[in-house]
Parts: structure tokens; C-alpha cells; sequence
């Protein structure tokens, strides 16, 4: 009885062999998660220390950056090296914009100070020319020099003379009342025609112009005008203004002009 048990225990499958799991179930049949799992995640980690570890060395630090910047200024004998946020090698300028936008409006300012007082004088001037019923004798027109006022020299002065005639002074001293009002810089200018002229004073048309611009200018610090502020000169018939084909072009060209020019305007305001 004895062997017949043993032999049976040693036919039975069941006490000798233990059951093999079926591949389905290591696959994902079971309650685990399948195997290719662990791998994908221990691949996602790699990845990730990666992208950090790569964004932790593109990242530099103010102290480590201010050692390196240093470390160059040392070893290359430089003072100036770019700082951050500075194109390498490009020459950047030191000035803010602030100042820039500050000295704009300056100049801005300045500009309209200068076209005030130009558009006060031309008014001035037209008023006066108005009242006085000077049209044709008297002109006064804004350029890009500042405020000229044209005097017709058969106003002031006699053919080939340098005299004002009295009712030229007379004009004149009514045009110097208004020009008193304003303490800027005047240049005054006398122009011909290019009829040819040659006497003991006047051997050409340029002593005839300087001669008639002084004139006036003589005449005006008479009046009370500072002469440190006017200038006298003369272009001779090489300004003109009108043709020298007929006696019409020629009486304009033959005049006197006082200019208030507006750099002249700009540098006094400046320095009240």
C-alpha cells in the first residue's frame, strides 16, 4: 500500500510541477502594469534631468557673470568690457535717451521763442507801413534768414549820393522807433544796380552800397540804437533782386535792407 501511494504521488502533476503563468497575463492580462512601462519611465527622467541640466547651464548668475567680466578685464589689459544685455564689440553710446529728448525740447522751445519774436517785428513793421501809407517805400517779408525790411533807395537817397534826403530821414526815424523795441543783433545791407559808376568817392558800386548802408546805420545810433548791435555792409549790383534790363528791375535792385536774422535772435534769447 505503501508504494502504491507513492507512485501515485509521483504521477500526479499537481504536487510536482508548479503552474506557469500564461504570457497573456505577464503582458497586461494581470493587475500590474506591463514591463515596458519601467523602461519608458526611467527614459522620461533621463530626459527631463537632461532639458534642466541645460537650462541650469544657460542660466548665469549676476555674481559668476560680474567674476568672468573680471576675470577678462585681468587677462586682456581692458577696462571697458561689454555688460550684459550689450552687443559684443559694438561701440554703445553712453547717453541716455533722456538728455537727447531733453536737449530736442530745448531746441524746440528755443525755435518758437525765435519765431515769436520775428513774427512781432514783421508785424510791427506792416502796422507802421499801414499807418504811414509807405506801401512801395517801405517792405517787410519773413524768410528763411529771419525778418528783412526792404528800403527803396528813392526813399532815402539822391542818384549816385550817399545822403539821406530829408524825407528819407524822416521815414527812417519812424521805422527806428519800432526797431528800438527789440534788442537783437540788425545787419544792414545797401544794394545798386549794375549801371557802372566812378567818381572821387564812389569809384565803383561797392563804396556806393557800404557807403549808403553805413548811412543808415549812422542814423539809427543817432536814434538811440546800440552800435554794438548793427553791422553795415554792402553787395554792390551782385545781389539783385529783380532783372537790370529795364528801369523797373533796377529801381528794386537798388535798395536798403535791415535783417533781424533768426541765429542772431536765438543766441540772445539763450543767454536771458
Amino acid at each position: 500500500m505503501a508504494e502504491d501511494k507513492a507512485a501515485s504521488e509521483e504521477e500526479s502533476p499537481s504536487a510536482l510541477t508548479t503552474p506557469v503563468p500564461d504570457e497573456e497575463e505577464e503582458e497586461g492580462g494581470g493587475s500590474g502594469a506591463p514591463r515596458w512601462m519601467t523602461t519608458f519611465a526611467d527614459l522620461m527622467t533621463l530626459l527631463l534631468c537632461f532639458f534642466v541640466l541645460l537650462f541650469a547651464m544657460s542660466t548665469i548668475q549676476d555674481e559668476v557673470f560680474k567674476e568672468i567680466i573680471q576675470s577678462l578685464r585681468t587677462a586682456l589689459g581692458v577696462q571697458t568690457i561689454p555688460e550684459a544685455g550689450t552687443r559684443e564689440g559694438l561701440i554703445m553710446d553712453p547717453s541716455s535717451p533722456e538728455p537727447r529728448e531733453r536737449q530736442r525740447e530745448a531746441v524746440d522751445e528755443l525755435g518758437a521763442m525765435v519765431q515769436k519774436e520775428l513774427d512781432e517785428i514783421v508785424s510791427d513793421v506792416r502796422e507802421l507801413v499801414l499807418f504811414n501809407r509807405l506801401g512801395g517805400m517801405v517792405e517787410v517779408r519773413e524768410s528763411d534768414v529771419g525778418a528783412v525790411i526792404t528800403i527803396s533807395d528813392m526813399v532815402l537817397f539822391r542818384s549816385g549820393e550817399a545822403t539821406m534826403v530829408p524825407e528819407g530821414r524822416e521815414i527812417m526815424g519812424r521805422l527806428a522807433e519800432v526797431l528800438m523795441q527789440f534788442r537783437y543783433p540788425i545787419r544792414v545791407v545797401g544794394h545798386t544796380d549794375n549801371v557802372p559808376i566812378s567818381t572821387p568817392l564812389f569809384p565803383s558800386n561797392w563804396e556806393l552800397s557800404t557807403a549808403r548802408a553805413s548811412q543808415v546805420v549812422r542814423f539809427l545810433i543817432d536814434r538811440g540804437l546800440n552800435p554794438l548791435m548793427l553791422t553795415a555792409q554792402g553787395f554792390g549790383e551782385y545781389r539783385p533782386v529783380d532783372t537790370n534790363d529795364n528801369a523797373q528791375g533796377r529801381a528794386k535792385n537798388r535798395r536798403v535792407e535791415i535783417i533781424y536774422e533768426r541765429a542772431s535772435i536765438g543766441d540772445v534769447l539763450q543767454q536771458q
